[in-house]
């Protein structure tokens, strides 16, 4: 574990803006003894909600007052451009310039992307940064999906960088040298896909650093065939929002079925525990935080409706990621790939 840690939040960002990302903050450096944040954003506003939390005078807690808010209705180019005082550009600074090791966003996604690519600019070898998040599975162990939105068409040799880049994520998490990687299509049978699937497919049988185990399909996602599972990055969103979906509607509708009958409210009140832990499972909050993978610098992508729990989750998941030092790993293999062609040419 490393001894000091720093971490910049956009405080503005999301729905909620501090409403959220306040409680979250202040969580997150009680849970964490060696984590500062810098939050970054409207002065006074952090300021009224960390007094009405008693925790302004939190020596861990550092407010760095941005005058600017990337909104959910700014075009990407116009965040770039002219937004470069808004609390989702200060924080990408403070990555670039060193004074954090990473930066936590509930912010506009587009904006978040175009913006982090701009000032952080991507790690050597790598064509286009991907949105990484873990997805729960039959087993305890997770299934690492990629592309989530960064990408909405990727070509062959960005569906295998992906997949190099995600085998990193899922190695580390899961402290496996060598995860399955698997590809996301419409049948398991190799002449299934379009043409860049199957280009990818090839290059991910061929590649040492890739354990390549086949197609993958939707009703896949969940079984734990796959510790990576790769996809472009419209089929990601539109399968993590539907995946999220599902889980809070099962959720809701067992809840109400629970409460409709005596006999049900006394058996839910035996069983709490059990559901508890099966809600634990399923709960996206816990799941919340994509990293922004392929670039100089850690960034974290939380939901934009995320929770003060979810946006905590967010910052959890970018601690992680600064002990792990993905970046570095990343950058290493991807230094081996181009040894190797540069050998082979």
């Amino acid at each position: 574990m490393l001894t000091n840690l720093t971490i910049a939040l956009d405080m503005m960002g999301g729905d909620y803006g501090p409403r959220s990302s306040i409680p979250a903050a202040v969580c997150a450096v009680n849970a964490h003894a060696n984590l500062t944040l810098i939050l970054c954003g409207n002065e006074q506003v952090i300021t009224n909600q960390l007094e009405s939390l008693d925790s302004l005078s939190h020596p861990r807690l550092i407010i760095r007052h941005c005058s600017e808010v990337v909104t959910n209705a700014c075009e990407p180019a116009l965040a770039v451009r002219s937004k470069k005082d808004s609390s989702m550009r200060v924080a990408l600074d403070l990555v670039k310039s060193g004074e954090a090791q990473a930066c936590v966003s509930s912010g506009n996604t587009g904006a978040l992307f175009f913006m982090a690519h701009y000032v952080l600019k991507m790690l050597p070898g790598v064509k286009r940064p991907a949105l990484i998040s873990a997805v729960p599975t039959e087993r305890k162990t997770p299934v690492y999906l990629l592309d989530l939105g960064a990408n909405v068409h990727c070509d062959a040799e960005i569906l295998y960088q992906f997949g190099i880049m995600g085998s990193v994520v899922a190695g580390q998490a899961l402290g496996c040298d060598s995860p399955k990687v698997s590809l996301l299509n419409i049948g398991s049978e190799d002449i299934k896909g379009h043409e860049d699937i199957k280009q990818a497919a090839q290059l991910m049988q061929q590649s040492p650093y890739i354990n390549y185990t086949g197609y993958s399909e939707g009703s896949d996602i969940f079984s734990g065939k796959a510790d990576v599972i790769v996809c472009e990055g419209f089929v990601g969103n539109v399968a993590l929002k539907t995946c999220e979906g599902i889980a809070k509607l099962i959720m809701k509708k067992f809840t109400s079925a629970l409460e409709k009958h005596l006999i049900y409210k006394c058996m839910a009140f035996i069983l709490s525990p059990i559901i508890k832990k099966l809600y634990n499972r399923v709960n996206p909050d816990q799941y919340n935080g994509a990293s922004l993978v392929g670039l100089r610098g850690i960034v974290v992508k939380s939901h934009g409706n995320a929770s003060a729990k979810a946006f905590q989750a967010a910052i959890d998941e970018a601690v992680k990621e600064v002990e792990r030092q993905l970046p570095d790993k990343i950058a290493a293999i991807f230094e081996k790939t181009h040894s190797k062609n540069s050998a082979a040419e």
